[in-house]
């Protein structure tokens, strides 16, 4: 089982809001660095405009998703709106 993490955005951040994630994204990026060495994440990105629709990442277990949740800069200095867990039950093909 996998599970899938959603940040979502604030929906009345205001500009200084921006701010704090562009100047706390160094840090963020750094820890994710550090974390991926784990290998228990496999991916992450934000969508389209993450302003408005946030992003997400699949990490290999509820446990390594929350893991990352407890000491990630974004979360931790409190400019995540809203964070969702979910397991993740995939049907999984092979590549060709």
């Amino acid at each position: 089982m996998y599970a899938v993490s959603f940040y979502d955005p604030d929906p009345d951040a205001t500009p200084e809001h921006f701010q704090k994630l562009i100047d706390t994204y160094p840090r963020h990026r750094a820890y994710l660095d550090e974390f991926a060495l784990s290998g228990d994440v496999m991916m992450i990105g934000t969508f389209g405009d993450p302003a408005t629709q946030g992003s997400m990442a699949i990490f290999r277990s509820r446990e390594a998703a929350e893991r990352f949740r407890a000491s990630d800069p974004f979360w931790t200095d409190g400019l995540v709106f809203r964070s969702r867990i979910l397991d993740w039950d995939p049907l999984v093909f092979a590549e060709s």
